[in-house]
């Protein structure tokens, strides 16, 4: 986050001098506290400065990033992931494309009867098979589809640093969001998380 210079110098009073009262601080700046109010609660909203009742402000020893890096830790996959598109195995590989197109996402992911995953398939497979000359309108993408166990999938109670963490080392766009059945009979799909949904909370904590 990036601070006003008055909301700088405070947290620079608070570091040399917590814990001190926000009349203490007021009366350092010159200010009245009823102009500082809106300062001291963007800081201690933050995570910034702490407060304790007839104690005052302290420093909680927390940096920007480490607020952020806390942030992500604490934000689930559940509460930022987009609605699944999916198609069954025995969708063709020409109407995959145009479902992909149609949605306008990268990665489609491949159910069977209940909505339990199958399968993912990428843009660089249908790419692929395309390029290879075979006939698009009646090759079925359980061909060509990655399977499970193979597919690396996220869970809605899983942190979004987590989740964020998969996509970087296994290089995809995005992951299935999975739950187990309760018979264990298979990880039913529940949601998708993709690289658009971790830049949109970007943009939204920075904004906010």
């Amino acid at each position: 986050m990036e601070l006003t210079k008055r909301q700088a110098v405070i947290l620079d009073i608070v570091k040399r001098e917590g814990p001190i009262t926000g009349e203490q601080i007021a009366d350092r700046l010159s200010l009245t506290r009823a102009t500082l109010r809106p300062d001291m609660a963007i800081l201690t909203m933050s995570g910034l400065l702490e407060a304790r009742p007839r104690v005052g402000y302290y420093h909680s020893g927390k940096n920007p990033s480490r607020i952020l890096m806390d942030k992500l830790h604490s934000i689930k996959v559940g509460d930022v992931k987009s609605v699944p598109i999916v198609v069954t195995e025995k969708c063709s590989v020409y109407d995959a494309a145009v479902t992909m197109f149609i949605e306008d996402v990268g990665t489609l992911i491949v159910v069977r009867e209940g909505g339990f995953l199958e399968g993912v398939l990428s843009r660089k497979d249908l790419l692929k098979i395309t390029l290879g000359g075979h006939d698009i309108y009646k090759l079925p993408v359980g061909v060509i589809m990655t399977r499970m166990p193979n597919v690396v999938t996220v869970e809605t109670e899983e942190s979004v640093w987590s989740a964020a963490k998969k996509l970087i080392t296994h290089e995809v766009d995005a992951l299935p969001v999975v739950r187990v059945s309760d018979d264990n009979s298979g990880v039913e799909v529940v949601g998708r998380l993709s690289k658009t949904n971790i830049t949109r909370l970007f943009v939204e904590l920075g904004e906010s």
